[in-house]
């Protein structure tokens, strides 16, 4: 059973408002960008309060480690997904940000669970985070490509693709810490001579 506390609630309703983010913004109507940027910002903004909450009030539980980060990434291909559909956003674009999000789970769950070794967010991460949704923002605000709005979607793929190498050599250097059972401690005491 879920634990019912303020950050799962939040972590669930950004779930929720993804499907309303898609709809949004591939419904031919007048007010579908101004919804869609107001879900995006909703959703965004819970994402912040979800994890200081859970920190500052020590409600971590297993159900919001697990589905936070997956939450967080499920937001941001939908909208990726119909910005290239839309014809706002380079399909390449998508597809970088995608694997970027998507090898770097891969590499979260896979060293959690062989070696117990937790990578939290840098600096470089949350910064990537935020580019993200600012490029999201302005492309669902912003129609047109001036050279302003390329040069955040650019910025954007650079951003990510350097906190995806900073994340991979975080790890490696975690696991290189980490000092090995010598191989003499695994073998028997030397018996002392019988005499």
């Amino acid at each position: 059973m879920v634990p019912l506390n303020v950050p799962n609630v939040l972590t669930v309703i950004r779930i929720l408002l993804v499907p309303v983010l898609v709809v949004a913004l591939l419904e031919k109507t007048g007010g579908g960008d101004l919804l869609a940027a107001i879900v995006f910002a909703v959703a965004s903004v819970t994402d912040a309060i979800d994890g200081y909450l859970a920190r500052s009030r020590n409600w971590v539980t297993t159900f919001g480690k697990l589905m936070d980060p997956i939450a967080d990434k499920l937001l941001i291909v939908a909208a990726l997904v119909a910005l290239v559909s839309l014809g706002r956003l380079e399909a390449w674009v998508a597809m970088v940000i995608i694997s970027r999000e998507f090898a770097v789970t891969v590499l979260r769950v896979a060293v959690g669970a062989q070696q117990g070794v937790v990578i939290s967010a840098s600096g470089l991460g949350k910064l990537k985070t935020a580019v993200q949704v600012l490029m999201v923002m302005t492309l669902i605000a912003e129609h047109g490509r001036p050279l302003w709005v390329s040069l955040v979607v650019y910025g954007t793929v650079f951003v990510t693709v350097l906190s995806g190498a900073d994340y991979f050599f975080g790890v490696r250097r975690r696991l290189s810490q980490r000092t090995p059972e010598p191989a003499d401690a695994l073998r028997p005491a030397p018996q002392p001579p019988r005499g």
